[in-house]
Formats: C-alpha cells, sequence, structure tokens
C-alpha cells in the first residue's frame, strides 16, 4: 500500500532524511518510532503530498506522491501533531466543510459524517461548539475529519499528545480497531502505544532508518542476555552465590525484599539462547527454599528503543 524508496529531503543545506525506504503492507498498522527531531514528520508530510522529495520516490495505493499528489491525498486520511480545527464551528458543520473540501459527493456527504462520528465516539457532541468541547473530544474530532472521504491510509502525527490517560486510552482502541480495514501510519514518541497498537515498528534517528520489524523479532534481535526475576525464601548471600555457579548464568544481583522478613529477589541475567529456568528452579528447590516466583524478564520497547539508538551512537562516534 505504501512505498517509500531512498527517499531524501534537504533544507538547503541541512539533511532532514536521508536514503529512507520502508514499505507497508494493506491493512498493516505500522508504528513509526523516533526521538524528536529524527525526521518522522517530515517524512510523513512527504507520504501526503504537503512536501515534495529533494530525492528519491514514495508511492501511495500505487500513485506517486509526486506525480500524482492531488490523487494521492484523496485516499488518505491525514491527522498532523496539532489537530487544525475551527474553533467557532459546530462538530457536524466542521465535518461537512471536511467533506466538501475533500470533494465527497453531496449525497454521501451525511452518510459518511454520521459514520465517522460513530466511529469515533464523538455523536453525543454533534452540535457542541469545538471550541467548548474538552481536548480528548477536539482529538476525536480531528479523527473523524481524517476518516471522511474513507480513506485507503490513515497517517496520524502524536494523536495523543496532550491528551490525560483516560483519553490515550479511548483514542488506543479506536485506532487499535481500524487493523485490517485501513492502513495506518502512526507517528509517536511514545513507546507503549507501539507496543499497545502496532504490529510493526520503524525507527527513525538522524534521518535515517535505524530497525524495522516486528517487536517480537526486534526483542531478539537486540538482546545480549535473557533476564529472569526470582522471589526466594532465603538469604540474599548464599543465592547470590550458588545462583553464580550455574552454567549459562551471567551476573546475578540478589538483594533482601524491605518488608518481607527471609525472603530476597534476584536479577539474574542469562545467556539469550538457553532458557535456564527449569536449571534455576530446580537449584533452588533441591537447597531446600521455597521458591515464590519465577519470571522472564523480556526487554520492553522502551529497552530496545534505548539500546538500538545507542547502537548508532556508537558507530556514528
Amino acid at each position: 500500500m505504501i512505498i517509500a524508496e531512498n527517499i531524501k529531503k534537504m533544507y538547503g543545506r541541512v539533511t532532514a532524511i536521508d536514503d529512507v525506504s520502508f514499505e507497508v503492507a494493506e491493512g498493516e498498522i505500522l508504528g513509526f518510532l523516533g526521538p524528536n527531531g529524527a525526521g518522522k514528520t517530515t517524512t510523513m508530510r512527504i507520504l501526503t503530498g504537503y512536501s515534495p522529495p529533494t530525492s528519491g520516490n514514495a508511492t501511495v495505493a500505487g500513485l506517486d506522491v509526486r506525480q500524482k499528489s492531488l490523487e494521492v491525498r484523496r485516499c488518505i486520511g491525514y491527522l498532523p501533531e496539532n489537530t487544525p480545527l475551527y474553533n467557532d464551528m459546530d462538530v457536524v458543520s466542521f465535518l461537512g466543510f471536511a467533506a466538501q473540501v475533500k470533494h465527497v459527493s453531496p449525497g454521501d456527504r451525511a452518510g459518511q459524517i454520521r459514520e465517522a462520528m460513530a466511529e469515533t465516539g464523538i455523536m453525543d457532541v454533534a452540535n457542541r461548539t469545538i471550541g467548548k468541547l474538552s481536548k480528548g473530544y477536539r482529538q476525536r474530532v480531528g479523527l473523524a475529519q481524517a476518516l471522511i472521504g474513507d480513506p485507503k491510509v490513515l497517517i496520524l502525527d502524536e494523536p495523543t499528545v496532550g491528551l490525560d490517560p483516560n483519553q490515550i486510552r479511548e483514542i488506543r482502541e479506536l485506532i487499535k480497531n481500524m487493523a485490517g480495514r485501513r492502513t495506518v501510519i502512526l507517528s509517536t514518541h511514545i513507546l507503549p502505544e507501539v507496543s499497545m497498537i502496532c504490529e510493526r515498528v520503524l525507527i527513525i534517528n538522524e534521518g535515517r532508518i535505524v530497525a524495522s520489524d516486528a517487536v517480537g523479532d526486534l526483542s531478539r534481535r537486540v538482546g545480549k542476555t535473557r533476564k529472569i526475576r526470582l522471589i526466594v525464601k532465603a538469604s540474599a548471600s548464599e543465592m547470590q552465590t550458588a545462583l553464580s555457579e550455574i552454567d549459562g548464568v551471567q551476573n546475578v544481583d540478589c538483594q533482601e525484599i524491605q518488608g518481607e522478613v527471609g525472603f530476597c529477589q534476584a536479577l539474574i541475567n542469562t545467556d539469550p539462547t538457553r532458557d535456564l529456568r527449569p536449571v534455576l528452579s530446580h537449584s533452588i528447590v533441591g537447597r531446600g527454599w521455597d521458591l515464590c516466583e519465577v519470571r522472564s524478564m523480556d526487554p520492553t520497547l522502551e529497552d530496545i528503543f534505548i539500546e538500538i539508538i545507542a547502537g548508532e551512537k556508537e558507530v556514528a562516534a
């Protein structure tokens, strides 16, 4: 559905993005990750036809973003980071205006407006003035605007910025429910959003793509160790010695648990190619200690992101 090939964008002598290439399949939700200033918004502006690339090519639904810019815009719903709304209009009037701008036929406008409002949960504020709505509702109105015209592709730039936890959860669910029906690129620097919503992650840093994979595959790719957490009724010093002797254990950190007399926690780094949980459990039980918990601590998306970015900085240095 979306193909970017060797895209480069220059602003004078400044390179915003360089040699950016990726693909997004039809119906996929792609998480576009990167620190502020990494090139996320620049890439999205190119894909939406807002700004042409300096070099390279990009197509959306088979349409070239430079040669078929207007056609590309008709098949894209775009929600920029700063949601463009007319605060003195009511919701229905604003969506009607959006439908007119997008050249939705007069006979289809009312139906599309109802569908967009129903999908984003704003039917109850249809006649309210936008400027009097909460931040969460205004964000929903912006998303409804993006859905007008029934676009094949949605490009969402920081859709939950500035929202409270309940509003964030609601917007996440709205986006997640679009999987399979629309192709979505979700740009964000809020890492939990990607792991909760997206099927695949694209990480950009300093204008270059540094990783592209499913979250699980990224975990395995960057994981140099496997982390295991144990809670045991035993002496921390004795457990430290016992676990350190097990083959495949790289590092052990045992600490007494405050408020839990006689219990300690062990954080263990092990060989990533082996699952040592059965061996560790057998060793602990064999010594007569009570094993209360054994858990594999898979790296979070935040761990992965930090490790990849740190690796890129090391290479650059």
